[in-house]
This record gives structure tokens, sequence and C-alpha cells, in this order.
């Protein structure tokens, strides 16, 4: 297989520069395509040239998925051009981690094929009376001869309209419980007309460009093979599949603010006030500078978290709503404070500079989309006394390979992720021993300063 490093380079020629304004995938063709609610045609054909959606794929099915880190770190090329462009690609991942997790070889199989076949698949979990409440849905399959009856609306669902599969989540029990839901794998010519109604587009403010869809369904019958793992293992699933999605899709979010901040960088560099460049003038200097170290930060706390993935993944549990929900509130701050440094240029929709005002309402779905804020944490919060006392008992420095980029790491091992960390996290471990290395001069004030904090924090934990 062709190195991360060749495949980014193929992506990024073949979508060309993004400030031609000739550039049928560039800025000016996104910002054309989102006053449509589309994105650019063009860019979308180099996606499936470069068979994007291999990425996707465990190699083990024939894809290119070796390492979630790299598989951000290519992505991240494809929401610098169109964060509504990426999201509509990355949104595959959604539907296909629950496949490679709980799906039979034969589940897995045609997944991979859909996909290599640059086909997409969509994810029908969410119901809009329900929101990040999966567990509450009330879409139902009830055992009929010969398989399972399926009945009640799905909503906000991105792709439905092109898919050529889905990954439904359905109640499966008589009453509410833990096991009472499951998940069903459907191509899409299952979906007989008569008995499926598709909803009216929902329109966004921002991520104009993906097609959100619905479905209202009256008794469609399918093959009680459509169930994906065991029945009534489908909260079960999607909790461990989506520790990937919510790592994954946080992180590659991280290049909108990249795009952002060059194209202010952009701006200021030509704006003149009071005879220098704005970018000269110190207050812009420093909402520039702060939010380059932002993003740094949202870097690098995503890549170690997907790494940890493969090296620690009974760490998921923590890491995920912690980069879900760091990343998501950062990237909408520093957006803000670099609106008040273009000033008006901000909301134009034309010129060159347009596309960031796209950026600004772009970021917003990326602190409530597949999972909101506070339900991460939600899903933190009740594991932080066992994991701060563990930590501050049990220091240990963090794996070397968690923080290589050249690093070799195991397989990814998505039935290896679990539920809850049971107090194992080698980020918050490694906190106590950052001081047993020699740091620099100008750094080691500062490490001890967050050692300390980390031992306040700790010691409050351990009475929770």
């Amino acid at each position: 297989m062709i190195g991360i490093g060749s495949r980014t380079d193929h992506l990024e020629k073949l979508l060309g520069d993004p400030w031609d304004a000739g550039n049928p995938a560039g800025f000016g063709a996104a910002v054309a395509a989102d006053e449509r609610e589309e994105t650019a045609a063009a860019a979308e054909v180099a996606l499936d040239d470069f068979g994007l959606h291999a990425e996707f794929v465990p190699t083990a099915l024939g894809g290119r998925l070796d390492r979630v880190d790299h598989m951000v770190e290519l992505m991240r090329s494809v929401y610098r051009r169109d964060p509504a462009l990426g999201l509509g690609r990355s949104g595959q991942l959604l539907a296909a981690v629950n496949v490679w997790t709980a799906g039979s070889p034969e589940q897995r199989a045609a997944a991979a094929a859909l996909l290599l076949d640059n086909r997409r698949i969509a994810c029908a979990f969410h119901e809009l009376a329900h929101g990040n409440d999966i567990a509450a849905n009330t879409f139902a399959a009830r055992h009929v001869e010969g398989g399972l009856r399926l009945s009640g609306r799905k909503e906000s669902i991105a792709n439905l309209d092109r898919a050529d599969a889905l990954v439904v989540l359905a109640r499966t029990g008589e009453h509410d419980g833990p096991r009472s839901r499951s998940q069903l794998f459907l191509t899409a010519d299952r979906l007989d007309p008569a008995r499926v109604r598709h909803l009216p587009r929902f329109r966004s403010v921002g991520m104009r460009g993906v097609r959100l869809g619905g479905m209202e369904v009256d008794g469609l019958d399918v093959p009680a093979g459509a169930l994906l793992g065991t029945e009534g293992s489908g909260v079960d699933t999607a909790a461990r599949a989506f520790q990937v999605t919510r790592m994954a899709l946080p992180a590659m979010t991280t290049a909108l603010l990249d795009t952002a901040l060059r194209v202010t960088l952009h701006h200021t560099r030509r704006r003149m006030l009071y005879g220098r460049e704005a970018a000269a003038i110190p207050v812009v200097r420093t909402v520039l500078a702060e939010t380059f170290a932002d993003l740094l930060v949202c870097e690098a706390l995503s890549r170690a978290a997907t790494r940890a993935l493969q090296l620690r993944p009974e760490s998921g549990s923590v890491h995920a709503p912690a980069v879900k929900y760091l990343v998501a509130g950062v990237l909408t701050e520093a957006l803000e404070r670099l609106s008040t440094v273009m000033g008006s240029e901000f909301y134009r929709r034309d010129g060159e500079h347009a596309v960031f005002q796209k950026l600004a309402r772009d970021v917003k779905p990326v602190a409530f989309g597949h999972i909101a804020r506070a339900a991460c944490l939600s899903a933190l919060l009740p594991q932080l006394p066992g994991l701060l006392r563990r930590s501050a008992r049990e220091p240990a420095p963090a794996p070397d390979s968690l923080f290589g980029a050249e690093a070799v790491l195991p397989a990814l091992d998505l039935p290896a992720l679990r539920l809850a960390s049971g107090g194992r996290d080698c980020l918050a471990a490694s906190l106590g021993t950052v001081l047993d290395d020699e740091l620099p001069a100008a750094v080691r004030p500062l490490a001890e300063e967050h050692v300390r904090a980390f031992a306040a924090l700790a010691g409050a934990g351990a009475s929770l």
C-alpha cells in the first residue's frame, strides 16, 4: 500500500490550488456550491478518482485503513477545502464502524465492496424527538414470520438519498432497557417505495452542502439476516464503535480552523491600517498567535487520542468524549476570535475571502453534530473519579509510540473497545511522570504548573 504521505500529496494535486479562482475544486467553487446548498461537483469527482472511501475500509477487507491517525491526516486535506465536502464523505464512517465492529463476515465484505466502489452507506440512527438519546429511539423492528417488520421515522440522515446501503438502529425489545435496541444492515434495494416515504430535505445554516434527509417507514419486511450483530446489542455496539468517530470527525474538522487562520492571515497582510499591515498590529498578532496555539493543541490531543485507539483501546471511552468536547469548543471560540480580526470581511459572500463566512457557519454543527458536547460530559464525568484516583496512585509514562509520527502501531481492534475505561488512561497516568524527563528550561515551569493542577484535580476527584 502507498504510504500516507504519498497518498496525501496525490490527493492535494487532484484537488489543486484552493486559492486559484479558476480551480473548480477551489475555495471559490466551494462557496458557489454552498450558495446552491451543494458541494463542488469537480471536487466530488476528484475524490472518486482518488478512491477516497477506501480510506474507511480496513486493510484486511481490501481498503487502506490501517491507522486512524493517518486516515484523519488525509481527510484534513478534504476538510481544508470544504468542511461540508469532508463531512459528506467521512459520514460513511458513522455507518461503517458499526459494520466493522459487529457485522458478520458477509456483512463486512458487502459494506467494504460498496465503499471500495465509491458507493455510500448512510447511518440511520437519529430521531429528532430524542436527540442524542439513541436508546430512547422509537423506530421499531418487530418479529414476523420470515424476518422483521420495520415501522417508524428516521430524520436528519446524511446522504440518505444517495445511499446504497443503510445501518439502522431499531427497537426490537418489547420493553425499554439496555438490550432493547438492535442494528440492521440493509441495502437500498430493500427500501420498497410502497413502504418507505422519503421526507423533504432538512435545510441547514452550516454544512449546507451535506444532504440531510429522512424517511418514514410503514411495515417494511426485511430478513432476519439483516441484523447487525446479536439482537439487543445495538446500543452497546454503537457506544463502542462511535468512540472512533467521536475522535476522528472532530480531529478532521481541525482543518477548518487551519483554513480560517490562513484566510485571516491572507487578509491582514494585505489590509493597511494606520500606515502598516493589519497583521503587524499587536492585538491582531495576539489573536493570530493564540489561534495558532489553539490549533496545535487540538491537533496534538486528537493525534495522541487516535493513536491510543490502537495502542490502548481500553481508554477510548475517556478519550472520545474528551476530544469531542474540547476540540469542538476550542474551534468554535477560535473562529469567533478570528471573525473580530476579519471585521466586515468575515461576512462577505463574495470576493477572495468569501470562504471565511462559510467556515464561520460550518463550524457550528461541530459542537452538536453526531453527539452534543453536553452529552460528552455526561459520558465522561462518571468515569473521572476512578480515573483520577488510579492515575494518581499508579503514575506511568505514556508509550513512546503514542507521540511518534513514524511509530508502528498495532492493528485497530474495534471489538477491544470498552464501554468504560475502568480508570485506565495512559495520558492521565503519564502526567505524574512528566517532571521525570529532562525538560527545556523555558518549558519546565509550565509543566510544573500543570502537574500541580493535575494533582489538585486528582485529590478533589478522589473524594467524589
